[in-house]
C-alpha cells in the first residue's frame, strides 16, 4: 500500500503539471489571435529558431519577434 503523503505528493504534482500545460496553452492560444496568419507550431523555441531574417517587413518583423520573446519568456516564467 502507498502511503498517504506519497499520494498526496503525486496528485499535486500531477495538478501542478496540467496546470503548466494549460497555461502554456493560454498564452500560446492568445499569440495566435495577435498572429493569425502565421503557423507557429507547438514550439515557440522551434519558431523562433526556424525563422529567417528578413522574411518580413522591418517593423513587422520586429514586432512578430518580440511578441514569440515574450511569450517564451512568460511560459518559463510561469506568469
Amino acid at each position: 500500500m502507498v502511503p498517504i503523503r506519497r499520494r498526496i505528493f503525486a496528485r499535486k504534482k500531477t495538478a501542478r503539471a496540467g496546470a503548466r500545460a494549460d497555461f502554456s496553452g493560454d498564452i500560446h492560444h492568445k499569440l495566435g489571435l495577435d498572429l493569425p496568419e502565421d503557423d507557429l507550431g507547438e514550439d515557440l523555441e522551434d519558431a523562433l529558431d526556424l525563422y529567417e531574417m528578413g522574411s518580413k517587413p522591418r517593423c513587422e518583423e520586429a514586432e512578430y519577434l518580440h511578441l514569440l520573446q515574450e511569450a517564451r519568456d512568460r511560459i518559463a516564467a510561469g506568469e
